[in-house]
């Protein structure tokens, strides 16, 4: 079993919406056996910034599937998108 780097893509509800709030909320929410490696805040259009989030995760059933869930659980988060994902 080895580890697997993922890059999700959170959506914030609107363009007034706190990033730092946000970030603050991700890193609380992460499952156990998630690493947060990175974030960045990324303009979209018209105002609007999306949350790119860099996490490293045992290769094990399911926990790809809960931390999108835990992600999408924090507050003022529209959506949540893997964007990209890879063995280490």
């Amino acid at each position: 079993m080895g580890q697997v780097a993922v890059l999700f893509r959170l959506m914030p509800q609107g363009v007034e919406t706190d990033m730092a709030a946000l970030a603050k909320g991700v890193r609380e929410s992460a499952p156990a056996g998630v690493t947060i490696r990175g974030m960045q805040v990324k303009d979209i259009a018209f105002g609007l910034k999306a949350l790119l989030v860099s996490v490293v995760m045992a290769d094990t059933g399911g926990i790809l599937e809960s931390t999108e869930q835990a992600f999408a659980k924090v507050p003022h988060v529209e959506s949540v998108e893997v964007m990209e994902e890879g063995l280490l």
